[in-house]
């Protein structure tokens, strides 16, 4: 692609004569093989470039000194020089003509294994509906609609026939397995009725075209003669026979006794069986049965219910008897309790300027 992408292309530049005078250089020049090779892998195809880089010697001796005398350049290098691929209809590390001749492998009905490679069997891989080793029949449940010398056209039996003469359901000559031939018609066979079914002991087996399935019983059964609780060869555990079927027992009505016999547990019938479960407005825990109530709370104290701003305010009714206090310590003229008086004023002040103050600021903003 990249070759004829460049068949007439030239080195580019503005002296349109010069490079018409000059193309024919260009044509087996470095400049358009190094433009064809940019061109030639996808940049996320890694496999593609490691082979070129392994192959680029034997690319460069091609463009420069061999496509004269070779022009065909993948017979040169696939096949002749790195020998990785063989001439259509042919397989192998030889070469060898596939099945059937190298003009029409598998007489054009299949795919010959290992084709134009130096690998694989040359065996035929018939398509489907044609058979034999040149894929030069039809086959299992085909017939031969039409034939000339080099063409042979297979259609479709009727569905049960392995081998017949034409499309109807007469034309039979073999039957596929689970049908049986009865006049050239493949009459269907009835594994069930014959026995020739084989089912587990809680199956039971239906007929279908050419074959059987096997289902299981209800599970009332225990062996049944078809689907349902009526068709039971024995009522199962925790059921009971009532003309031809099989009903639930129910465990909690029928016992003489009660069954659930935990504190404030009661029966629940389920089928074939039953369960003992909680009664309404109990949870079990522990396996035991108790009132469905949230565990008690411990009880609140003093200061529990007490909000941020509740705090906030006995703080300061603290802070203010203290300070009234010492006022009145300190009037006596006691100059310890003085001191004392004016470091309590002075931290008041502060944590109200330094904590407060921003939200003071804020509501005076805003009008509150």
């Amino acid at each position: 692609q990249g070759l004829e992408r460049t068949e007439h292309e030239g080195f580019g530049g503005g002296n349109t004569a010069w490079e018409e005078e000059k193309l024919a250089k260009y044509q087996h020049s470095e400049t358009r093989l190094l433009e064809v090779l940019e061109s030639v892998c996808a940049p996320s195809d890694f496999s593609c470039h490691q082979l070129l880089e392994r192959s680029e010697e034997h690319v460069e001796q091609w463009w420069f000194h061999e496509q004269q005398q070779h022009p065909d350049f993948f017979q040169w290098l696939c096949m002749d020089t790195l020998a990785l691929c063989c001439p259509p209809g042919t397989y192998g590390p030889d070469c060898r003509p596939c099945a059937g001749g190298p003009r029409q492998p598998c007489s054009g009905n299949g795919q010959c294994d290992g084709d134009g490679t130096r690998r694989g069997t040359g065996l035929c891989i018939c398509s489907p509906g044609y058979g034999g080793p040149f894929c030069a029949d039809c086959g299992d449940g085909y017939y031969e609609a039409s034939r000339n010398k080099s063409h042979l056209v297979c259609a479709e039996c009727y569905r049960a026939c392995g081998r017949c003469t034409g499309p109807e359901d007469s034309s039979c000559l073999r039957c596929k397995r689970g049908w049986v031939l009865h006049e050239h018609r493949c009459i269907d066979i009835d594994e069930c009725g014959t026995e020739m079914a084989h089912c587990r002991a809680n199956q039971f087996c239906v007929n279908t075209e050419g074959s059987y399935e096997c289902r299981d019983c209800s599970m009332a059964c225990i062996g049944c003669m078809g689907a349902g609780p009526a068709r039971c060869k024995k009522c199962n555990k925790g059921y009971w026979r009532d003309g031809a079927k099989c009903l639930d027992v129910d465990e909690c009505t029928s016992a003489e006794e009660p069954v659930c016999t935990g504190a404030q547990e009661v029966c629940e019938n389920t089928e074939g069986s039953y369960r003992c479960v909680c009664a309404r407005g109990h949870v079990r825990r522990d396996g035991q049965c108790v009132e469905d109530k949230p565990p008690d709370a411990p009880e609140k104290g003093f200061f529990d219910d007490v909000t941020e701003d509740e705090v906030v305010v006995l703080q300061q009714m603290f802070f203010g008897v203290m300070i009234c206090a010492l006022a009145t310590l300190a009037a006596k003229g006691d100059m310890v309790f003085t001191a004392i008086f004016i470091g309590a004023v002075a931290a008041m002040a502060g944590y109200w300027l330094s904590d407060r103050s921003d939200r003071v600021l804020d509501g005076f903003m805003k009008g509150r």
